[in-house]
C-alpha cells in the first residue's frame, strides 16, 4: 500500500476517535487525538448532530472511506427494503465485494481489498469483477486467479490472518476459495470498535 493511502487510512483512524480496524499498527494506539492543529481540542463533549456524523464518517471510513454519493445512495436502498433501514445498511455494505474479500483474509486492509478488486484478481462464479462495490449475492463464489495468489501481501495475509473470518463468509484459504454465506445482522459484523446505524439514519432522516 502507498504511503499516502496508509497516512490516509491512519488519519481516518484518529478523526472518528478510534482504531477503525483494530489493526496493531494504528497511530491511534499511542495518539488519541484527532488529526491537525487543534486536534488536542476537539474531543469535547458531542452535540446529537455531532454524534451522527462521527457515525456516518465511521462507517463510510471503515469501508474504505466511501465517497458521499456512493454512500447516501446505499442509504436509500437500505430504506426501500423490508425491515430495519440502519440493519439494512450494514447487510448492503458487508455485501460488496470488497468488504468479503477483507472478510476472507485474502488482504490485510480494506483498501488493499478495494485495489486487489480494481486489478482483476478476483472472480465471481467463473466470471472477473473488477468493481470493489459489486453487490454479492449469497450463495456466489468467488475465486482469486493465479496471478493474485502470488502477491506478497496476499501469501501473507491467507498464512498468517490476523483476523477472524465470520460465520457468514466460508473460506478455503488453500484453494483461495470464498462463498457468501449469507447476509450479516449488525451484531454478526466483527467491527472493532462500535458502529451505529441508528444515528446514521437519524442523520439522514433530519
Amino acid at each position: 500500500m502507498s504511503g499516502k493511502r496508509l497516512s490516509a487510512k491512519h488519519k481516518i483512524d484518529r478523526r472518528v476517535g478510534g482504531n477503525l480496524w483494530g489493526r496493531p499498527k494504528s497511530p491511534y494506539n499511542t495518539r488519541q487525538v484527532a488529526p491537525g492543529m487543534h486536534g488536542a481540542n476537539r474531543r469535547g463533549k458531542l452535540s446529537d448532530y455531532g454524534l451522527q456524523l462521527m457515525a456516518k464518517q465511521k462507517l463510510k471510513g471503515y469501508y474504505g472511506n466511501i465517497g458521499e454519493k456512493q454512500f447516501r445512495n446505499y442509504f436509500k436502498e437500505a430504506g426501500r427494503m423490508r425491515g430495519d433501514t440502519g440493519q439494512n445498511l450494514i447487510g448492503l455494505l458487508e455485501s460488496r465485494l470488497d468488504a468479503v474479500i477483507y472478510r476472507a483474509c485474502i488482504v490485510p486492509t480494506v483498501f488493499a481489498a478495494r485495489q486487489f478488486v480494481n486489478h482483476k484478481h478476483v472472480t465471481v462464479n467463473g466470471k472477473v469483477v473488477n468493481i470493489p462495490s459489486y453487490a454479492v449475492k449469497p450463495g456466489d463464489v468467488i475465486e482469486v486467479r493465479e496471478k493474485g495468489k502470488l502477491i506478497p501481501m496476499v501469501i501473507t495475509s491467507t498464512q498468517q490472518p490476523e483476523r477472524e473470518v465470520p460465520d457468514y463468509v466460508d473460506v478455503d484459504l488453500k484453494a483461495f476459495k470464498v462463498t457468501y454465506i449469507r447476509i450479516p445482522a449488525l451484531e454478526d459484523v466483527p467491527y472493532p470498535v462500535q458502529m451505529e446505524p441508528n444515528l446514521i439514519v437519524e442523520f439522514y432522516s433530519r
